[in-house]
């Protein structure tokens, strides 16, 4: 009976774990004990110079799920895959998780994937930064954030006109930070 595994990987080389469990697995005939490696991940918008980019980001950085029906070869199969640390468990022992656990990561990851307008909003400012507005009326105006609103994507700013400070209500990509 597969389980799903919890497996420590180097930082930064989870992709290539996964893609060398599932290369060994089929060159050593195991393939039918491997069913699935996993990397999670999640889409994430940020604010780069006024633009929004999508990427990618790694839920568990340094992690790979896998659901394995685990035997010695397929133990030793992931233990001798180049930048594998071991696996999740005491007593260097595999421990599963439940499979309520896997399908909670797996869909929070498909989510992610599916539901890329309500991707989070990451900027590169916080309240009580100074900002330039770079588009819009009040272009080239500076100001100092007051609030943000991660729900509506948008950033409420102070500007002074005419020596009065004003609120301005932008979406997050018409503000860039002032380094």
């Amino acid at each position: 009976m597969s389980r799903w595994y919890i497996i420590h990987a180097y930082s930064g080389f989870e992709g290539k774990v996964r893609d060398q469990i599932l290369a060994d697995a089929t060159r050593l005939g195991l393939d039918r004990l491997v069913e699935a490696v996993e990397v999670p991940t999640e889409t994430v918008t940020e604010v780069r110079r006024g633009k929004k980019i999508q990427s990618e980001r790694k839920f568990f950085p340094g992690y790979v799920l896998a659901k394995l029906e685990m035997n010695d070869d397929v133990y030793h199969l992931v233990k001798n895959t180049p930048k594998v640390t071991g696996f999740l468990g005491s007593s260097g022992k595999p421990q599963p998780i439940s499979e309520a656990e896997a399908a909670r990561i797996l869909n929070t990851k498909e989510e992610a994937a599916t539901a890329a307008p309500k991707a989070k909003l990451k900027v590169d400012y916080d309240i009580g930064d100074t900002v330039k507005v770079i588009s819009g009326n009040f272009a080239t105006f500076s100001g100092v954030v007051e609030e943000l609103d991660y729900d509506k994507n948008r950033v409420k700013v102070s500007i002074s006109i005419f020596g009065r400070a004003t609120p301005l209500e932008l979406g997050f990509e018409d503000v860039e930070r002032i380094k």
